[in-house]
């Protein structure tokens, strides 16, 4: 029967891995869909604005020769006028020429007169020459002109035939990440860099109660006016700050997982993504566990109790004398159900821990001997395994914390109990003291297997054991960690390690003195 329901507990943690794992990929696709959006975005931008800079020059290059038309349009009607005026001379020559035929003795000055307006007036025509070779010239250039104009209209025309095909690319390549992003199973919101919302999907629309007409450019503290759009404010505040994966409950049995992405292009933040996850068959499926977990190890621990009991009446006598073979079979099974018993109270602890009832009674209390309580229990097994162990103390009292004094005697219990079982003989084993201004620190030091850089991610999670210490065949249940984990977080504590393989491992835990102390 046991057999059974420690099968079915591990399908069921099977499937809880398989679930995650599928969760991770899809995260890991949207935020490549997403990155490809705003790449694709930046690329339509950069193209337009080399379009309109080239369109901008050949429209000033257009007006130049259009003025330069201009000019030399004035400059012939000009010419014409010079020309017109030359002629109404010559004829005035002529008629003057006559009159001087019949009167040129008696003339003789107007003659040299006209001599001197003659002279000017094959000056004019030396000068109405060059203008003509200079009108000329000015025609060629303006031909030239032309002509590069017309070349630079039809290049111009070309790249706006690819500008225009690569437009409709990019505006179905958007078309299509839009359809993505309406159909995307998790919803997106997607903030300017002013922190006004530009994009909302149906999922979010759905998830929220609201439409997108109804929100699209607000900043996020208007949209805290929205009922369900509130706790999502709270939890990202006014700036967006960054969140991954944070659960955010909505309603009953509807909880979504909360993660921010900030959108950078040449590190200028442009905006921020808000990707949220439903979680709430995660969470059904997680309550339904940690009911099954309770249930079992409560049902189990009476049973074991009862299996305890009658043993250890059997070892000391009680039932009638015993031989020293039975002795030994039942010291055995009394080891394994101690054991069993063991491993039901650690399920029970995460058990309370998952539902949040789990720090009793907090107290003042002085940390050291809390310590010392702990060490003592040890040390027949510490001499048993002929390990030296180390106490460093520190000079100074240590300041009082609050704190439930029997859940931090597990925790510590927990990381000792790693530190000595995972350390060979003749190895050694340091626990240090230290005091700072606004906490007391704890630190574990072994010289045993130590963790693989590979799993070292997963050391706080429950039923992990890494895999060199699978291969020692030593005893646990791999919840040790993950329980005293958060008994220390409980306590607004932090936990944190350093360890490399073959090399040993060293175990550090801080408690604040001066902070309020907040239940669990």
């Amino acid at each position: 029967m046991v057999k059974a329901r420690e099968t079915k507990l591990q399908a069921i943690i099977a499937e809880l891995s398989e679930i995650s794992q599928r969760r991770e990929r899809e995260l890991a696709e949207m935020d490549r869909i997403a990155k490809m959006l705003v790449r694709r975005d930046f690329e339509l931008s950069e193209i337009r604005e080399k379009r309109e800079k080239e369109l901008s020059e050949l429209d000033r290059a257009a007006k130049l020769l259009i003025r330069r038309d201009l000019e030399l349009s004035g400059a012939i009607v000009q010419l014409e006028k010079q020309r017109n005026e030359l002629d109404r001379i010559a004829k005035i020559l002529v008629r003057r020429d006559l009159e001087l035929t019949e009167m040129r003795e008696e003339q003789v000055k107007e003659l040299q007169e006209m001599d001197r307006i003659a002279k000017m007036l094959v000056r004019r025509d030396f000068e109405l020459a060059e203008i003509r070779e200079k009108r000329e010239r000015e025609l060629q250039e303006l031909e030239k002109r032309t002509k590069e104009l017309e070349e630079s209209r039809t290049a111009l025309m070309n790249i706006l035939e690819d500008v225009e095909e690569a437009r409709k690319k990019a505006e179905e390549e958007k078309e299509k990440t839009l359809a993505v992003i309406t159909n995307f199973t998790d919803g997106l919101l997607v903030f300017d860099r002013e922190n006004k919302l530009s994009l909302i999907n149906p999922q979010a629309e759905n998830f929220f109660d609201v439409k997108g007409r109804n929100i699209i450019g607000r900043p996020v503290l208007e949209l805290s006016t929205f009922p369900t759009l509130e706790p999502l404010v709270r939890l990202v505040g006014k700036e967006i700050k960054q969140v991954f994966r944070k659960e955010l409950p909505i309603k009953e049995k509807f909880t979504l997982e909360v993660s921010t992405v900030p959108m950078v292009r040449e590190e200028e933040k442009i905006g921020t993504m808000v990707i949220l996850h439903d979680i709430s068959r995660e969470k059904m499926v997680e309550r339904m566990k940690t009911e099954f977990v309770s249930l079992a190890a409560h049902q189990l621990r009476t049973p074991l109790s009862a299996i305890k009991w009658t043993l250890r009446m059997l070892l000391d006598g009680d039932l009638g004398k015993i031989t020293e073979e039975q002795r030994d079979f039942i010291e055995k099974t009394y080891g394994s159900n101690e054991r069993m018993i063991a491993l039901i109270n650690d399920l029970l602890d995460v058990t309370r821990i998952e539902e949040g009832r789990y720090l009793y009674k907090p107290t003042l209390a002085d940390f050291e001997p809390i310590c010392q309580f702990v060490i003592n229990s040890f040390k027949e097994e510490i001499e048993k395994r002929k390990i030296k162990f180390e106490f460093k103390k520190p000079e100074k009292k240590l300041p009082q914390v609050k704190v439930d004094v029997e859940k931090i005697r597990l925790a510590i219990q927990n990381l000792l109990d790693n530190a000595i079982k995972y350390t060979q003989p003749e190895g050694k084993v340091t626990i240090t003291l230290k005091s700072g201004k606004k906490e007391v620190e704890f630190s574990i030091r072994d010289s045993g297997v130590g963790i693989p850089s590979d799993q070292q991610e997963r050391v706080f999670s429950k039923f992990f054991r890494g895999a060199n210490v699978l291969r020692m065949e030593t005893e646990g249940s791999g919840l040790g960690l993950f329980i005293a984990k958060n008994i220390i977080e409980a306590h607004n504590g932090k936990i944190w390690f350093e360890s490399e393989e073959g090399k040993g491992t060293i175990f550090y835990f801080t408690l604040p003195v001066e902070k309020e102390f907040e239940d669990f």
